[in-house]
């Protein structure tokens, strides 16, 4: 009996216990839920031949900055698919493994092909969609526009499935049509309340719209279903703890980030912990409240070993602040200097968009903060929620 996964594709395994295990761990995946990564190691283990679960555990490993891992896990699923992959499967493999390797361009051109001919592959579709996703992260301009329209192109394929209203509501709010998106991403949460991307979503939306009250009492009632390891835990109480900034209360805000969001409390994926960290604490002190010294040089140390050099831009303007509120110039001047030298050799997708977000922290320093508030957009106070998600917005 040939197996498939939840919308109907098949894969090639012969093993039941690996068939179900994919099943579950590719819905752990997409609902940001904890027990991805165990559950897709046991249909590993019960079908080592079985490509599917191998690049999904490599993307897991891509989340943890586990790049040898993810990139021998990979390699692995193209062989695999090689000797006895469908078509599918091997386009499957191919294009996430690209993304893996950080070939940009060439996984979203090889996405979008898989899409037209495979639209409900929602570990492919998957790929450009979110705050990290390849969209984002390319470096153009109309990102979310984009993300948008691909949901559209292919919502006709999901229905109404848990997942796909997540994103597609989420693609929504994030291209301006906040009340629309917001319903749309309230309808894929009531059908699955195990979902970490939902909760996200619905947040954004609600500090768009201004429901900062309704924002908290939703995290408060979620989050003890939600575990500490879980992908989102930390930046979802990033998110209420920006809300309560909103209403002036500091403390609570700081309360936060030593639960759950400090580097010796965080379980976040190293992206997590620096640009949440360093986007918290920056926005305290450009309202005016006193962060410790001691929390950005406990943060910064933490980000260096995360980030030793320039990579993600998005990560490096995170860099950028810490240097500034640590007159770090060293640090900063270093970084600068690689982000100029991949600008001029074109392998920098934002280019001098990075260069320039990074070096206008140059000269400021923390007790300056509150007059750079406003022109930068991590700080802006009419958009809470968009600092979660630089290059652009989330």
């Amino acid at each position: 009996m040939a197996h498939e996964d939840r919308y109907g594709r098949p894969f090639s395994t012969n093993s039941h216990e690996a068939a179900s295990a994919y099943r579950d761990g590719v819905d752990l995946m997409l609902a940001g839920w904890t027990g991805t990564a165990e559950t897709l190691e046991r249909a590993i283990a019960a079908d080592p031949d079985f490509a599917l679960p191998l690049i999904a555990r490599a993307r897991v490993h891509a989340f943890y900055q586990q790049g040898d891992l993810a990139r021998q896990k990979a390699a692995r699923a193209r062989e695999l698919t090689a000797k006895r992959g469908t078509e599918r499967e091997r386009s499957h493999v191919e294009t996430l493994a690209l993304a893996i390797e950080g070939r940009l361009p060439e996984a979203i051109a090889a996405t979008l092909k898989h899409v037209e001919a495979w639209p409900r592959d929602a570990v492919v579709l998957s790929l450009p969609l979110g705050a990290f996703g390849l969209f984002a992260f390319s470096g153009m301009a109309d990102h979310d526009r984009a993300r948008h329209e691909l949901c559209e192109r292919v919502a006709r394929h999901y229905g109404e499935d848990w997942w796909f209203l997540t994103m597609s509501g989420w693609a929504m709010i994030e291209n301006g049509d906040v009340a629309r998106g917001r319903g749309i991403t309230e309808r894929g949460f009531a059908l699955r309340r195990q979902n970490a991307h939902a909760a996200h979503a619905v947040l954004h939306a609600m500090f768009e719209d201004g429901s900062i009250e309704a924002a908290d009492r939703l995290v408060d009632e979620w989050i003890p279903t939600y575990d500490r390891a879980g992908i989102l835990h930390g930046h979802i109480r990033w998110h209420q703890a920006l809300g309560a900034l909103e209403h002036g209360d500091a403390a609570r805000a700081l309360a936060i980030y030593a639960d759950v969001l400090q580097p010796s409390a965080t379980q976040a994926p190293p992206l997590n912990v620096v640009t949440d960290g360093a986007s918290l604490l920056w926005r305290l002190s450009a309202y005016g409240h006193a962060v410790p010294q001691e929390l950005w040089l406990d943060a910064d140390a933490a980000a260096q070993k995360l980030f030793p050099k320039s990579s993600l831009p998005f990560a490096d303007v995170h860099m950028a602040l810490f240097a500034a509120a640590t007159q770090n110039r060293g640090a900063l001047a270093a970084r600068l200097a690689v982000i100029e030298q991949r600008v001029v050799e074109g392998k920098l997708p934002a280019g001098p968009w990075c260069r320039r977000s990074a070096a206008r922290w140059r000269p400021l320093r923390t007790r300056t903060m509150r007059p750079a508030c406003g022109r930068s957009h991590p700080c802006s106070p009419t958009s809470s929620a968009s600092a979660a998600a630089m290059p652009s917005a989330n």
